[in-house]
């Protein structure tokens, strides 16, 4: 079975190419829902995000995500630690996921590939790219979050120049109209490989 990693910067609308793809009947993996879910009934990983980032980084047994990006967001070095501590667990949950389907090839959507040196893991990688503004714009609607912090968290990512010359396909996501047929076709050629 192959693997497609799907991915694409905050606001560029990769889980809305992800709902696209499984409307095509693509299983689809969203690696931040399963990692906050992982994060939340792991005693394993609670224990261990707990050691890093101290008590508070739970609430009530439930996981105090304000905290966790707070403490994360400017020093590199804690990101990593945490990532040590999630990412690992969220690779052993997909494979065991991928395993269970059935089909010609799934996707990983995940925020961070290239970043975490994880594109070898995939046979194929679809980057989803919109627009500076457009992207601020939607994550200022979607999350009712201040313009400037989105741009700080953009500024945090690679940029998508960097990120395009590693990806096999790449989908400008401006409109949902031509969004659907890069979508259908792409699909056309990854089921043709995948033969």
């Amino acid at each position: 079975m192959m693997i497609v990693g799907l991915t694409g910067g905050i606001g560029s609308g990769k889980s809305t190419v992800g709902k696209m793809f499984q409307k095509l009947g693509v299983p689809i993996y969203n690696s931040d829902i399963e990692a906050k879910k992982l994060m939340s009934s792991s005693k394993e990983i609670k224990k261990n995000i707990e050691a890093l980032l101290g008590k508070l980084s739970y609430l009530d047994g439930e996981l105090n995500r304000e905290y966790i990006a707070k403490a994360v967001f400017n020093d590199k070095k804690l990101l990593q630690e945490l990532n040590a501590i999630v990412h690992p667990a969220v690779r052993r949950h997909f494979i065991s996921w991928a395993k269970q389907q059935d089909a010609p090839y799934v996707i990983q959507e995940a925020a961070i590939i290239f970043e975490n040196g994880n594109n070898d893991f995939y046979d194929k990688i679809v980057l989803v790219t919109a627009p500076p503004d457009i992207r601020i714009q939607r994550v200022v609607d979607r999350d009712g979050v201040d313009a400037l912090k989105v741009k700080e968290r953009i500024n945090h990512q690679w940029p998508d120049s960097q990120k395009e010359k590693l990806s096999d396909f790449v989908i400008e996501n401006i409109s949902l109209e031509n969004t659907e047929r890069e979508v259908a076709e792409i699909h056309r050629k990854l089921l043709k490989i995948s033969a």
